[in-house]
């Protein structure tokens, strides 16, 4: 399993090395955009529209937007520096809560943890002491130059961090347009609702679920690609200056010639008058 990213958790005095792991992955089915006309997949380029320039990665810089129209340009080096100050490659367990006072809205991505060779018996001792206690510890980490608050929980037998959103990332529930305040809905309108969510309540098998639309999806790919609906894009033509080929060649042909540098004759003045018998 790939690591991201190296560090070590710590809580008290006690310090586990660690690597985190990707939990999830993205499966969607990736398509590319191919110009209809000839199936070449398309460039996406970085161009200047003022300057109307192809950008290199060393002709931009990061820049915030203060006002409308007005930036405020921050280096690389300095962006550097701030990153080194703030990380320090550590995992720092500051509280223990319970899993059920969290809301499922602050939860963003979630990373297995392992431990290195050094630390396997500090990485049991949490693992144990959180599952006797029914605890989670609430972390800070910078991953990607960014300070993110975390969830250390235990899942399937293996540590587990889960970043979460900090509380002014949470947008306010005020904000969303015609929720009703007060409900005027009849008990037997909620006594039916009831019912038919207790007759729909089973356990949760998640193996069950499946993505409809991407199974769908390659079935058709695989469909088609069975019968050979395959594109292939055109190759791009090598283009031939033919015009300046032909240029060349009578160049050629024009300096190839003998150059006559006899002086035409001059022509002979005549008179008017007839010569004598």
């Amino acid at each position: 399993m790939h690591t991201i990213w190296k560090g070590s958790i710590s809580f008290g005095l006690v310090n586990i090395p660690i690597k985190l792991h990707a939990a999830t992955e993205d499966k969607d089915i990736k398509l590319r955009s191919l110009h209809k006309k000839c199936h070449t997949p398309i460039k996406y380029e970085k161009i200047c529209p003022v300057c109307e320039e192809e950008l290199s990665p060393d002709d931009i810089v990061k820049g915030y937007e203060a006002t409308k129209g007005k930036f405020i340009v921050l280096e690389d080096e300095e962006l550097n520096e701030l990153k080194k100050a703030t990380e320090e490659k550590a995992v720092e367990i500051v509280d223990f809560i319970k899993m059920t006072e969290i809301d499922p809205i602050y939860f963003n991505r979630s990373y297995y943890m392992s431990p290195n060779d050094t630390g396997l018996k500090a990485y049991s001792l949490l693992r144990e002491a959180l599952t006797e206690t029914k605890k989670a510890g609430i972390a800070k980490i910078v991953m990607r130059s960014k300070e993110q608050l975390a969830v250390i929980r235990v899942y399937n037998n293996t540590l587990l961090m889960e970043t979460i959103h900090f509380p002014d990332e949470v947008r306010s529930v005020e904000d969303v347009p015609n929720v009703p305040e007060k409900s005027d809905v009849s008990k037997k309108e909620l006594e039916t609702a009831i019912l038919l969510i207790d007759q729909l309540t089973t356990k949760f098998e998640p193996e069950k679920y499946e993505d409809e639309y991407r199974s769908k999806l390659l079935k058709l790919i695989e469909s088609k690609q069975a019968g050979k609906e395959v594109v292939t894009p055109k190759p791009k033509e090598k283009k031939t200056n033919v015009s300046d080929l032909m240029s060349a060649l009578q160049a050629s042909i024009d300096q190839s010639k003998p150059k006559n540098t006899k002086k035409p004759a001059a022509k002979r003045k005549t008179t008017g008058k007839k010569k004598a018998e």
